[in-house]
C-alpha cells in the first residue's frame, strides 16, 4: 500500500512541476498544434504535455516498482521509451502512419515476447478456450495496436483522452492492489496520479495537449493493465475471479474501443483509409449538438464509468449476453446521438437560409421603394 501511495503522490508532483516548464518550452522554440477546419481549437496550444506524465509516470514507477526476479518491469521500461521516441517524432517533425505502426509493434514485443504477456484463453467465449500459440500471439499483438490507437483516436478534444485513461489506470490499479499484484498496482496508480497532474492544465480551456507522446504512451499503459487484468481476474483459482472477463475488459474500455472501431468502420465504408481524419468521432457529434470542452468530456467518462459498472454488476449472465447488452446499448445511444446531430444541423440550415431570404426580401423592398426626401416650405428635409 506504501508503494502505490508513493508512486501517485510522486508521479502527481514530478508532473504538476514539469509541466509549466514544457509550456514555456514550447513557447520558445514554436512547437504549437496549429488550429485548422478539423481541429476542435481556435488558438496554437502546445503539445509537450506528453514528456510531462511521461516522466512522472517513469520515475515514479521505477521507485515505488517492487523488484523481484524475472520481473517483467524491465521489457515494459523498454517498450515505454520506444513509444515515447515514436509520439515525440510525430509531435515535433510528424511521422507517415506506417511508422509509427512499426514503433507500436516494436513496444508490443517488449511486453509480449520479453515480458511475456499474452491473452491465451478466450474463456468460453464461443465455446473457446485455450488458444494455440500462434493464435494467442496475433490476438494480443492486435489488441495493443486496437488499444494504443483508440486512445490516440480520441485525443480531440480538452481532457478526454486523459480523463478515460485516468479512469481505466485507476480502476485496473485499484483491482491489482486488492489482488496483491503490486507492479501493475503502482503502474496504474502512478498512471492515474500523473494524468490527474496533466488535467489540471488540459481540462478546457487547455493552456498544454498531451501529443501522440502521451495518448500513446496512455494507450500502451492502459493496454498493459487490461491484458494482465483479463489474465489474472479470468482465474478462477485467483483471489478475485471475474466472470466474463473479456467483455468486462471491453466494458472498462468501451469509449475509446467502440467508438475508435466504428470511425475505422465508417471510413472504410466510404472507401477512405481508416486513419484518414473526419469529424465522426463521438466527441464530434455531442461538439455539434451544443456541448463545450468540458461538458462532453464529462459526459463521455461518465457514460465510460456506467459500463464499468454495469459490466461487473451484469458479470454473471454470461459473455454473449453482457456483449450483446455492451454492444447493443452502445449502437443504440450512438444512433440517437446521429439522428440528434442531423436535426439540429437540418435546424441550423434552415435558420441559415430564412436568414438568408429575409436578407434579400428586405434588400428587394428597399430597392422597390426607395426613400424620397422631399423639402418642406419651411426649407426642412423630410424622410418620406
Amino acid at each position: 500500500m506504501e508503494n502505490v501511495l508513493i508512486a501517485t503522490v510522486l508521479s502527481f508532483v514530478i508532473t504538476y512541476f514539469a509541466i509549466p516548464v514544457l509550456i514555456r518550452v514550447a513557447e520558445l522554440k514554436h512547437l504549437y498544434d496549429e488550429p485548422d477546419e478539423r481541429k476542435s481549437h481556435k488558438a496554437r496550444i502546445p503539445t509537450l504535455g506528453g514528456i510531462g506524465f511521461f516522466s512522472g509516470f517513469v520515475m515514479a514507477s521505477a521507485v515505488c516498482v517492487p523488484a523481484f526476479a524475472d520481473s517483467p518491469f524491465q521489457y515494459m521500461v523498454a517498450a515505454f521509451i520506444v513509444i515515447f521516441m515514436v509520439g515525440m517524432k510525430d509531435d515535433i517533425v510528424g511521422l507517415s502512419p506506417l511508422k509509427k505502426l512499426i514503433g507500436q509493434l516494436m513496444a508490443s514485443f517488449a511486453v509480449i515476447y520479453l515480458g511475456n504477456l499474452q491473452i491465451n484463453s478466450m474463456y468460453g467465449i464461443l465455446g473457446i478456450e485455450a488458444l494455440p500459440p500462434y493464435i494467442s500471439l496475433l490476438l494480443t499483438y492486435f489488441t495493443f495496436l486496437v488499444i494504443i490507437n483508440a486512445f490516440n483516436l480520441i485525443d480531440g478534444i480538452d481532457g478526454l483522452a486523459g480523463s478515460i485513461g485516468m479512469l481505466v489506470s485507476g480502476v485496473m490499479g485499484t483491482y491489482f492492489l486488492y489482488t496483491g499484484e503490486l507492479l501493475y498496482a503502482v503502474m496504474g496508480f502512478a498512471m492515474s496520479g500523473g494524468l490527474a497532474a496533466f488535467l489540471i492544465y488540459n481540462i478546457s480551456p487547455a493552456r498544454i495537449f498531451m501529443g501522440d507522446t502521451g495518448s500513446l504512451m496512455v494507450g500502451l499503459v492502459n493496454a498493459i493493465l487490461v491484458i494482465k487484468f483479463i489474465d489474472v481476474a479470468g482465474n478462477p483459482a485467483g483471489k478475485l475471479p471475474v466472470n466474463s472477463v473479456p467483455i468486462v475488459a471491453i466494458a472498462i474500455l468501451v469509449m475509446p474501443l467502440f467508438d475508435t472501431l466504428r470511425v475505422f468502420a465508417i471510413r472504410m465504408m466510404h472507401g477512405r483509409s481508416p486513419f484518414s481524419a473526419d469529424r465522426n468521432h463521438i466527441h464530434h457529434y455531442l461538439l455539434e449538438l451544443g456541448l463545450n470542452h468540458r461538458q462532453t468530456t464529462i459526459v463521455m467518462v461518465s457514460i465510460n464509468a456506467g459500463y464499468i459498472g454495469l459490466a461487473f454488476a451484469l458479470q454473471n449472465i454470461g459473455s454473449a449476453y453482457l456483449l450483446s447488452v455492451i454492444l447493443g446499448s452502445a449502437l443504440l445511444l450512438t444512433g440517437i446521438l446521429y439522428q440528434m446531430k442531423k436535426r439540429r444541423e437540418a435546424m441550423l440550415r434552415a435558420m441559415a437560409v430564412a436568414a438568408i431570404s429575409d436578407a434579400a426580401s428586405e434588400a428587394q423592398t428597399a430597392i422597390n421603394h426607395p426613400k424620397i426626401l422631399r423639402v418642406s416650405t419651411k426649407g426642412v428635409l423630410q424622410d418620406k
